[in-house]
């Protein structure tokens, strides 16, 4: 026969079995509050306030309230101002700015005459999503900017349609192909979610099954142990990273025009910070499902605030902040820098020790944890 009171111990063990269980009370907790926060606050498919430098040679009134409508817009925001060409080329490269304006000598003289003088637009367009909306923007906004200037003696000039010749260069990506930032990107995120994982499983099987105790009882040292645990799966990283990269170059035809040497250097660093991560996951982790859902932490908002899926500075400054501790982060400007806009070791130095930092850090707490877990 059916017994309520049966029914109900078995509801109250359950209860008792979820709170012993903190990482998977965790996850039914944690797990929507992270989506609902990312969702509604952080990601936004139009980024507004991108970083803008000028490049100024002409200081007249027309220059100056091209200027301001621009920035008006709320799509750009002056950063700097430039004194060269090539000083606008090298922080696009670098990615310190989204957007070089380049109002030329005589723009002023040129436009009072009827001549249609010329402004250039020069946009890093390796994320497409990213300077669509602004770039679009621009022809309306430049149109109705001048048209309190012209009166009185320049009324003549207010019935032209298009007074300035407006010349965008969308710089590394100029056909807004999706492919050209998406396959790339994928490297950093399957070896995160891939790497962190494996690591966690691997240690905590070896926990689970009792035979994690009997490598230490060897003459060998527990950082050997866990050195020799990692070292296979930075071969793996490196197979991954293969598979993508001739991916990217046969099936989709992602330009590359940097140092595959050098991506290869960078990409030992990242696989190495996501490995340490995964170390570090299974300290905490009492089993395997402990180690996925620990790894399901990381790689959520890796996925969401590193700028794969969106624009990374369409985010509150907030979420700019958490996205920037992430290795991810920094491995895609990295490898899109590499491929797309073909970067040096110079240009991607600040992203280096970034991810050395963090690999740095995330591996100093595993080895301490793992010590004084397993010893």
């Amino acid at each position: 026969m059916f017994s309520v009171p049966r029914l109900w111990a078995i509801v109250v063990k359950e209860f008792i079995q979820m709170r012993r269980d903190r990482v998977t009370f965790g996850m039914m907790i944690g797990v929507p509050l992270i989506q609902l926060v990312l969702f509604g606050y952080a990601i936004n498919a139009d980024p507004k306030r991108l970083p803008t430098a000028v490049l100024m040679a002409d200081y007249g009134p027309q220059g100056r309230t091209v200027l301001h409508a621009i920035r008006n817009s709320g799509y750009f925001e002056f950063t700097r101002e430039l004194t060269t060409e090539q000083e606008g080329r090298d922080v696009l490269a670098r990615g310190d700015v989204q957007f070089v304006v380049n109002i030329p000598q005589g723009f002023t003289r040129e436009l009072l005459r009827g001549e249609r003088p010329a402004i250039l637009i020069e946009a890093d367009a390796t994320d497409p999503a990213a300077t669509s909306n602004a770039i679009g923007s621009l022809r309306t906004v430049l149109t109705r900017a001048l048209q309190h200037d012209f009166k009185g003696p320049l009324a003549f000039l207010a019935g032209r349609e298009d007074p300035i010749d407006l010349r965008v260069h969308a710089q590394y990506n100029p056909e807004a192909i999706t492919q050209y930032n998406i396959v790339p990107g994928l490297m950093g995120v399957v070896i995160t979610m891939t790497m962190v994982m494996i690591t966690g499983l691997a240690i905590t099987r070896e926990r689970e099954r009792g035979t994690m105790e009997n490598l230490l009882s060897m003459p060998t040292r527990p950082f050997e142990v866990m050195v020799g645990k990692i070292i296979p799966y930075i071969f793996v990283g490196y197979v991954q990273l293969g598979l993508i990269l001739l991916a990217a170059r046969v099936l989709f035809d992602v330009p590359m025009h940097g140092n595959l040497g050098l991506l290869l250097l960078v990409a030992f660093l990242f696989i190495t910070a996501n490995l340490a991560m995964g170390i570090t996951f299974s300290t905490l982790a009492e089993n395997q499902l402990q180690a996925v859902q620990l790894s399901f932490f990381f790689f959520l908002p890796s996925l969401l605030l590193s700028g794969f899926m969106f624009p990374f500075r369409g985010m509150p400054q907030w979420a700019q902040a958490v996205g920037e501790l992430l290795p991810l982060t920094h491995f895609l400007r990295v490898v899109r820098g590499i491929l797309l806009k073909g970067n040096g070791l110079h240009e991607i130095a600040l992203q280096l020790w970034q991810i050395a930092l963090f690999a740095v850090v995330a591996l100093a707490v595993g080895i301490k944890r793992y010590r004084q877990t397993l010893d």
